[in-house]
C-alpha cells in the first residue's frame, strides 16, 4: 500500500487496530477498506467472495499482522464497491477467518451463491453471516 502522508498511514494503522478489537470483542466484523466504515446490523448475509483466498488463523496468531498482510495482499479487491473485509472467529475452534466478503440481501440467494462458490473453490464455505441477527448460518 502506498500512503501519501503520515496521517494516511496513521488512519490505516488505526483502522487495522479497530478491526482487531472489534473482531475479538464481537467475534467478527465487516468493514470497508476505502472508507474504514464498519457495517451496521442490516438485513443482509455475508458471503466469502473468493473462498480460496480466505485465510484461517489459529487462536495464537498475531491478528494485527495477519489482517495487515491480508489487506495489503487483497487491496484491489477490498477497494471494489461491493466488497468488504470480513473477519469471523469460529466459536468451536476459535480460528479466525479473514475474507473478501460480498453482501446478499436474500437468504435463499446467499445460500445458493455460497454453494455454487463452494463447488468451484478448493476451500468450502462453512457459513454465512447474518448481520441482522449477528450470527453464523452454517451450510
Amino acid at each position: 500500500m502506498k500512503f501519501e502522508s503520515p496521517l494516511e498511514r496513521y488512519l490505516f494503522d488505526k483502522y487495522i487496530l479497530d478491526v482487531c478489537i472489534a473482531t475479538l470483542k464481537q467475534g467478527g466484523v465487516t468493514s470497508k477498506l476505502d472508507t474504514y466504515q464498519f457495517l451496521l446490523p442490516i438485513d443482509a448475509w455475508a458471503i466469502p467472495k473468493y473462498p480460496d483466498q480466505t485465510v484461517i488463523l489459529p487462536p495464537s496468531a498475531d491478528l494485527r499482522a495477519a489482517i495487515t498482510s491480508f489487506v495489503i495482499r487483497n487491496e484491489l479487491y477490498l477497494r471494489m464497491p461491493d466488497y468488504w473485509l470480513g473477519t469471523w472467529i469460529e466459536p468451536d475452534t476459535h480460528n479466525c477467518y479473514l475474507d473478501i466478503t460480498s453482501l446478499c440481501f436474500c437468504l435463499d440467494d446467499a445460500v445458493q451463491e455460497a454453494r455454487a462458490l463452494s463447488r468451484r473453490a478448493q476451500r468450502k464455505i462453512v457459513a454465512l453471516y447474518d448481520f441482522k441477527r449477528g450470527q453464523a448460518i452454517y451450510l
